[in-house]
C-alpha cells in the first residue's frame, strides 16, 4: 500500500478548498520552515531530529490556530484501541503531534486514512491551546466530520467550544490589564484616549498595506502620520456619507499630536505607539477574527474604567455586559428579515449582538448583505462614543452606514430613524441631569420610533419601576407594557446600580385590552460570581440558567420563585418583587440571619438620628 496517494488524495481536497490559492494560508508538507513549529515538534522528538507530520497549515487571520494532518495508506491503521501507537496508526500520530503543538497554537488535529478518495477515513479532534487533553471535533448538528473543510470552517467549528471561548477571552482580559498600565505609564494616555487608541488601532490594521508596513517606520512621528493615514482609508473605503466619515475621523486626529506616543525610548529603541500596534495584532486583531458576536472595544473601555479608579459615571455611561445584549437579541426573536435600532448605541454591543443573531437566522448571502447594509440603526452623541461605535462596525464588515452621531432626539435625526425598526434596544444614560433626559424620556423616545408592534426593550435602573413618575403615565397612554425583569444586583459592577429590563409593544395603548397582563421575572441569579481580577464571570451555568430565563419569558408561565403576571397601570410598581408570593420551602437559616443583619445595620446607619 502507497501513503502517498493518501496524501495526494488529501492535497487535492486542500486545493479545491482554496488552501493553495489563499495567499494568508501556508500549508507546509513535511519539511517545515517556521522556527516556532520547528522548535515544539523537535520537542517532540527529544531534540533529535524534527517530528514531521504530512501537513502543517497556518492562517495569518488565525493566528492561534493550526491544521495538523497525519495519513496512512491503510485503513486498518486508522487508530488503535487506546491510540498510543504514535508511529503506526494515523489518529494516535497526530494527537501525539498535537500535544506538542498545542502549547502555542489550538490545534485542529486531523487523521486520514485510505487509498481511494471515495472510502476514505478522516476523524477530527481538537487540542486546545494549554489543555491537558483534546476533545471530538463536532459538525454543527454534533456529528463526525468525515470530510476535510475550509479553514475558516473548522475554526469555526472549534469555537463552539465553550472552554476555547472561555480561555480566549481570559487571554484578552489579562492582556487589557498590561495594554492599561503600559497606556498609563510610558504612553500618558487619557482615560477616553485609551480605548479610542485601540479602536483606531484595530481599524488602522484593516489596511493591508498598513498592516505589512507598520514595523518599518523609524522616525518619531512618521507612524502616527502613517497610522492616521490607514484609519482615513479604511473609513473612505467604508460606505458611510461624507459628513459621518469627517465625524468618525475627528476623534483620531489626538494621535499623530500626542507627545509621548511618539517618544522613542532609548532602552527598547521604539515609541509606546509602535509597541502599542504590535501588541495590538498579536493580541487583539486574532480575538476579533474568531470572535465577530464579542463587543471588544466596548470591553476595553469597561475594562480601562475598572482600573482607572475614577469616576466611572461622570457622563452616566454604562455599558451593557455581552450576556445581557445576547439575551436581548433572544427576547426580540430576532429574524433574518428584522431590523434594530439602538438610540444610545455606545460602542454597538446591543447592534453586534444583534447582527450575529440575525446573521445565524439568514439563509443566502443577499439576507446577509441585507442584514448588514440596511438592518441595523444607532445614534451616539458623543464623538469619541460615536467614532468607537463605527469602528466596532467596520471590524464586522459592516452594519454602520445607519449609524448617526448627535443626540437621539435631535429633529433630522429622529427623522431618519423613525418607523425604520420592528426592534428597538436601549441602555440610556443614566441619572443625568436636565429636562428630558430622564431614562424613561429615552425608553418613550425609542418607542415612538419604532413601527406599530414593534418590540421595545431597556435596561434601565430599578427606580423606572417602582417610583411614581408622569412619563409612565405618558408611555402606556402610547405603548404597552408586557414585561419587567429584575437583575441582578451587581450585573453593572463594579457601578453599583440596581437595574430591570422592560419589553414594550410599540404604538399599542397599554389600556387598550382590559385583560392585558404583565410578566414579571424574578432573574436575580445569573450565575455569575464576582472577582477581584476579572469582574463577574460566569461560573458554568449561565447557558443553562439563560435557557430557563427565555423559556419562561416566552411562555409566560408563573412559576413560584421565578415569574408572575399581573394587570398593572402606571401608578403600580413594575417588578416581581412586588407580586411574586414567598417559597418558604426554599428559604434557610442563612437566609434569615443575613435578613437581621441587614436590618440591624440599616438601623444603625440611617436611622440612628431619627
Amino acid at each position: 500500500m502507497n501513503e502517498k496517494k493518501t496524501e495526494n488524495i488529501v492535497r487535492d481536497k486542500l486545493n479545491s478548498l482554496g488552501y493553495k490559492r489563499d495567499k494568508k494560508i501556508l500549508n507546509e508538507e513535511q519539511i517545515i520552515q517556521n522556527p516556532a513549529i520547528k522548535k515544539l515538534l523537535r520537542s517532540k522528538t527529544g531534540g533529535e531530529g524534527i517530528g514531521k507530520p504530512e501537513f502543517v497549515i497556518t492562517h495569518s487571520d488565525y493566528s492561534d490556530f493550526m491544521i495538523v494532518i497525519e495519513c496512512k495508506a491503510n485503513q486498518k491503521y486508522h487508530e488503535s484501541i487506546v491510540r498510543d501507537q504514535y508511529k503506526d496508526y494515523a489518529v494516535d500520530g497526530v494527537l501525539n503531534y498535537a500535544s506538542y503543538l498545542s502549547k502555542s497554537y489550538n490545534v485542529i488535529a486531523v487523521a486520514v486514512s485510505g487509498e481511494n478518495k471515495n472510502d476514505i477515513l478522516i476523524s477530527s479532534f481538537l487540542w486546545i491551546k494549554g489543555a491537558g487533553k483534546y476533545v471530538d471535533l463536532l459538525t454543527l448538528d454534533n456529528k463526525p466530520i468525515t470530510e476535510i473543510v475550509t479553514f475558516k470552517n473548522y475554526v469555526d467549528l472549534a469555537l463552539r467550544d465553550p472552554k476555547l471561548e472561555k480561555i480566549q477571552y481570559d487571554e484578552l482580559l489579562s492582556f487589557s490589564k498590561e495594554l492599561h498600565n503600559y497606556m498609563r505609564d510610558y504612553a500618558k494616555l487619557s482615560e477616553t484616549e485609551k480605548p479610542l487608541l485601540v479602536s483606531g488601532i484595530l481599524i488602522g490594521l484593516l489596511n493591508n498595506a498598513f498592516s505589512l508596513t507598520y514595523p518599518k517606520y523609524k522616525q518619531k512621528t512618521e507612524l502616527a502620520k502613517k497610522l492616521l493615514t490607514a484609519i482615513e482609508d479604511v473609513i473612505e473605503e467604508a460606505e458611510i456619507p461624507m459628513g459621518k466619515k469627517k465625524s468618525m475621523l475627528q476623534p483620531y486626529s489626538f494621535i499623530v499630536f500626542h507627545p509621548e506616543l511618539s517618544k522613542i525610548d532609548t532602552d527598547t529603541n521604539q515609541t509606546p505607539l509602535s509597541r502599542l500596534i504590535s501588541d495590538i495584532d498579536e493580541h487583539v486583531k486574532p480575538f476579533i477574527t474568531v470572535y465577530n458576536d464579542f463587543d471588544v472595544i466596548g470591553q476595553f473601555y469597561g475594562e480601562f474604567l475598572r482600573y482607572t479608579g475614577g469616576d466611572k459615571k461622570g457622563l452616566g455611561i454604562v455599558l451593557t455586559p455581552k450576556h445581557v445584549t445576547e439575551i436581548f437579541a433572544k427576547i426580540a426573536t430576532l429574524t433574518a428579515k428584522s431590523i434594530v435600532l439602538d438610540t444610545c448605541a455606545g460602542t454597538a454591543g446591543f447592534l453586534i449582538s444583534a447582527m450575529s443573531e440575525m446573521l445565524k437566522k439568514a439563509q443566502t448571502e443577499s439576507e446577509k448583505k441585507r442584514i448588514r447594509k440596511n438592518g441595523l440603526y444607532g445614534v451616539e452623541q458623543q464623538p469619541n462614543m460615536y467614532a468607537m461605535g463605527c469602528a466596532n462596525m467596520i471590524l464586522r464588515g459592516d452594519g454602520k452606514a445607519n449609524f448617526y452621531q448627535g443626540s437621539c432626539f435631535d429633529p433630522d435625526i429622529t427623522k431618519g430613524i423613525k418607523n425604520k425598526a420592528d426592534v428597538g434596544m436601549l441602555n440610556p444614560p443614566y441619572s443625568q441631569k436636565g429636562k428630558g433626559l430622564e431614562e424613561l424620556n429615552y425608553v418613550f423616545h425609542l418607542l415612538n420610533c419604532l413601527k406599530k408592534d414593534g418590540v421595545g426593550i431597556a435596561v434601565v435602573p430599578m427606580s423606572c419601576a417602582i417610583q411614581t413618575n408622569p412619563l409612565r403615565e405618558k408611555i402606556l397612554k402610547y405603548h404597552r407594557l408586557d414585561a419587567v425583569m429584575s437583575l441582578p444586583d451587581e450585573i453593572f459592577y463594579p457601578i453599583g446600580v440596581v437595574t430591570c429590563i422592560m419589553v414594550f409593544t410599540a404604538h399599542i395603548p397599554h389600556q387598550q385590552n382590559l385583560y392585558h397582563k404583565t410578566w414579571f421575572g424574578y432573574w436575580k441569579d445569573d450565575g455569575f460570581i464576582k472577582t477581584k481580577t476579572k469582574g463577574r464571570i460566569d461560573n458554568g451555568n449561565w447557558a443553562e440558567i439563560e435557557k430557563r430565563w427565555l423559556d419562561s419569558y416566552h411562555t409566560k408561565k408563573e412559576i413560584a420563585g421565578l415569574s408572575v403576571l399581573r394587570k398593572v397601570t402606571a401608578k403600580d410598581e413594575w417588578c416581581a418583587e412586588a407580586y411574586m408570593e414567598t417559597d418558604y420551602s426554599k428559604l434557610t437559616t442563612e437566609d434569615f440571619l443575613k435578613c437581621i443583619k441587614e436590618y440591624v445595620l440599616f438601623n444603625e446607619l440611617f436611622l440612628k438620628d431619627v
